[in-house]
């Protein structure tokens, strides 16, 4: 069978190396982003540059987005020269971000009055996991439409999960990085706490790690708490973002998230100070320095 045509748009860290996993596997890929040494890495490999996402969109049979923000994703669709504007009946968008579920489906529904698909499939792991096609897939949306991209989506994921209608892949990202984020914020308080106090960090770390609360997260706070080593790549920039996406969606649906609530104070607090670009454990250095 002849392999569809993929349209990438968003060179990042992840997006690179996805589209590399592509390219070795024999894809045919046309890419787009404001990177122009990005672009010209995965032209060089045998890709072709777009000159608009609508262009882009013509071209392809899957359209994979790997962006910031639902801001972004809505731009990159809804230009004069966008997605929308160009993608073909029966052709399929996947966005690989962490995007806000309403913006989402309203996007799905726009898409299908063209007679095209939608599929939102946020990531676990890393880039070096997306070189290698290891990623965690959080995909939903139409049954037909998920059966249409699966067999790449299993070139790209070690673990596929098919979480049901549009937007359920969204709303369990950001379910989990509400989590996960709301965890390290809370560990690196821990560590700044017991260095205010004259405890020692690496001996709480002894205590903790042997008892329930031992985590991979508890590691990668005690990496950087204790030994000074920055190594979870998620930034407090995207994860102060993917909290207000969090807490967005939490009123959409009529309730309150106060320990979210907490979490996004303390990131936007940490922003505010200038800790923005670092890892999410550099919160600590936000936290040992907090006064009344």
């Amino acid at each position: 069978m002849t392999k569809p045509i993929i349209g990438f748009i968003g060179l990042g860290l992840m997006g690179s190396n996805m589209v590399e996993n592509l390219q070795n596997r024999g894809f045919t890929l046309i890419v787009m982003d404001l990177n122009k040494d990005a672009v010209a890495a995965a032209v060089a490999k045998g890709a072709t540059e777009a000159k608009s996402a609508a262009d882009l969109a013509a071209a392809s049979d899957i359209i994979m987005l790997s962006l910031t923000t639902s801001a972004v994703v809505e731009s990159v669709v809804y230009a004069t020269d966008g997605i929308l504007a160009g993608i073909k009946e029966g052709a399929v968008l996947i966005d690989f971000g962490t995007s806000i579920p309403a913006s989402t489906r309203k996007i799905g529904a726009d898409l299908a009055k063209k007679g095209a698909g939608m599929i939102d499939a946020p990531l676990g792991r890393t880039p070096a996991h997306a070189k290698d096609g290891l990623l965690n897939i959080m995909a939903s949306g139409d049954p037909d439409t998920f059966a249409k991209v699966k067999p790449i989506l299993d070139l790209q994921g070690e673990n596929v999960f098919n979480l049901g209608a549009l937007g359920a892949g969204h709303t369990t990202k950001l379910i989990n990085n509400f989590m996960g984020m709301t965890t390290v914020s809370a560990m690196s308080q821990a560590f700044a706490v017991a260095d205010l106090a004259g405890v020692d960090r690496q001996q709480l770390f002894d205590i903790m790690s042997t008892g329930p609360s031992s985590s991979p997260f508890m590691k990668f706070c005690k990496n950087y708490a204790v030994d000074g080593v920055s190594d979870l790549g998620f930034s407090i920039n995207n994860a102060n973002k993917d909290l207000g996406y969090f807490l967005e969606m939490v009123n959409d649906l009529g309730t309150r998230a106060q320990i979210a609530e907490g979490t996004a104070a303390n990131l936007q607090a940490a922003v505010e100070a200038g800790l923005g670009n670092g890892n999410v454990p550099e919160i600590y250095d936000y936290f040992v320095k907090l006064s009344k």
